[in-house]
């Protein structure tokens, strides 16, 4: 018998150094008639063994060629920070290639995309000073940055994608998306602030508000309640109003 068809199916997508192991609860609280995957970049999670890839583009290639097969119902994006940059480059080629779009994505703790040439350069830091800015952060787990043996490990990866993060540019001249969009921030994150995401309105055809949480740049680790409340009133919202259109 076969299995029925999800409501929505949401797309996951993890931040600068990580996987899916933040994201590892969000399935069971998020409805039970979604299908939520935590994907992973190559080089991470459970593609820890395959080569990292260095360029924003070319990771959202591989990304979108791995979840091509599963875009004929409807689905939806999430990204934070790295993340947020991924979701929004799957989405313009989704848009470019003409295949079916997603009803809705969400951005989190990452600037608009014509703030990118701000620099900051973090992936050339001394590792006392990458620790401590990832300290600061928060989201990366205290033994990777306090076990040497660990950081040995997992610094290479941090700072190959922060080298993508930063390095990324959009694409010039690129319009509004023709999705829904909402866009959420930690009050007290300095990086991506709620005022350097506001310009993300400029980016979607039917922007759904920016959304502001306590907390810094990861304002969800201690409680991911608030965002996945939030985020399931945008996505069905944008979902309801998507089957109002073909219905029509």
């Amino acid at each position: 018998m076969n299995s029925p068809r999800p409501a929505l199916r949401l797309f996951v997508l993890h931040h600068a150094g990580g996987s899916h192991l933040l994201y590892r609860n969000w399935p069971a609280r998020l409805p039970q008639t979604w299908d939520v995957r935590l994907l992973d970049a190559p080089g991470h999670g459970h593609l820890l063994d395959q080569p990292q890839i260095a360029d924003a583009g070319r990771l959202a290639d591989v990304l979108l060629s791995g979840i091509e097969p599963e875009l004929s119902g409807p689905y939806a994006l999430f990204g934070h920070s790295m993340g947020a940059l991924l979701a929004y480059e799957i989405t313009r080629r989704i848009v470019d290639r003409g295949l079916p779009l997603p009803v809705w994505v969400g951005v989190s703790a990452r600037v608009a995309p014509q703030l990118a040439t701000q620099r900051g350069w973090y992936h050339e830091l001394t590792d006392g000073d990458l620790r401590s800015r990832l300290k600061e952060l928060g989201g990366t787990p205290a033994g990777v940055l306090d076990d040497p043996e660990l950081w040995e490990v997992f610094a290479p990866i941090i700072r190959a994608d922060l080298r993508l993060v930063e390095n990324w540019r959009p694409a010039p001249g690129a319009g509004p998306l023709p999705v829904a969009l909402s866009a959420y921030a930690g009050g007290d994150d300095e990086s991506s602030s709620p005022l350097r995401m506001t310009g993300w309105e400029e980016h979607s055809e039917h922007f759904m508000g920016l959304r502001v949480f306590d907390g810094g740049h990861f304002y969800f680790v201690d409680d991911p309640g608030p965002l996945l409340q939030q985020i399931e009133a945008d996505a069905t919202t944008a979902l309801d109003a998507a089957g109002a259109t073909r219905s029509r």
